[in-house]
């Protein structure tokens, strides 16, 4: 068994996959999906349904490692931004080397600060710096460096 990918549903997924790119060195990998049909529409279990997107290698991860699948689905169903403290996905994280910059460059880029960049000794493991911040979509992220 192994881990494969997570999925963020994007209303806009081309500029999404860039705003993962260009802050975190997200890269491409392999086609852009264009799917339809109804082998998918039997696996979502919704007729109809149509997707567009990419899969993107997360860093630090080789070239076998997991990915962030970004797609757009049409009809894309509406909700409510996610919270750090709701039930289900909560957020995905990103080692960096300097979080204040990071969150800086996630801002510059469409991106919001969530919370403020805070930190902890954290017993038997050291120091944590990290903040919350959101994508350009809403999608939580935590941006965190431990010494």
């Amino acid at each position: 068994m192994r881990y494969v990918h997570t999925n963020i549903v994007a209303r806009d997924w081309r500029a999404l996959a860039a705003f993962y790119e260009t802050v975190f060195g997200c890269r491409r990998v392999g086609p852009q999906r264009d799917q339809r049909g109804a082998w998918l529409d039997r696996g979502i279990g919704i007729e109809g349904v149509t997707l567009e997107g990419v899969h993107l290698r997360l860093p630090g991860w080789g070239g076998d490692g997991p990915t962030l699948e970004i797609y757009s689905y049409s009809p894309m169903a509406e909700g409510v931004h996610p919270m750090p403290t709701r039930p289900g996905f909560g957020h995905i994280a990103f080692r960096v080397e300097d979080v204040p910059g990071t969150l800086r460059a996630v801002v510059a880029a469409g991106g919001s600060a969530l919370g403020e960049v805070s930190g902890a000794d954290v017993d038997g493991v050291g120091r944590l710096t990290f903040v919350y911040a959101r994508d350009p979509e809403g999608n939580v992220l935590e941006l965190q460096s431990w010494s």
